[in-house]
């Protein structure tokens, strides 16, 4: 699993970023990967898959 924290996550669209801990990587997530409700600023951990634009972050979880 890979952690990270939650840059931006709006709601009402539905999707945001997540920084991992371990880099400077940034990666796009959808409300549909996630387990639990992310807000700005929460630490997570989470699993990476393939999407149409690169890796998203998937089955996401707050720690």
């Amino acid at each position: 699993m890979n952690t990270g924290t939650v840059k931006f996550f709006n709601e009402t669209k539905g999707f945001g970023f997540i920084k991992e801990d371990n880099s400077n990587n940034e990666h796009f997530v959808h409300v549909s990967g996630l387990i639990d409700d992310i807000r700005e600023g929460d630490e997570v951990e989470f699993e990476l898959k393939e999407g149409k634009k690169g890796l998203n972050a998937h089955n996401v979880r707050r720690i």
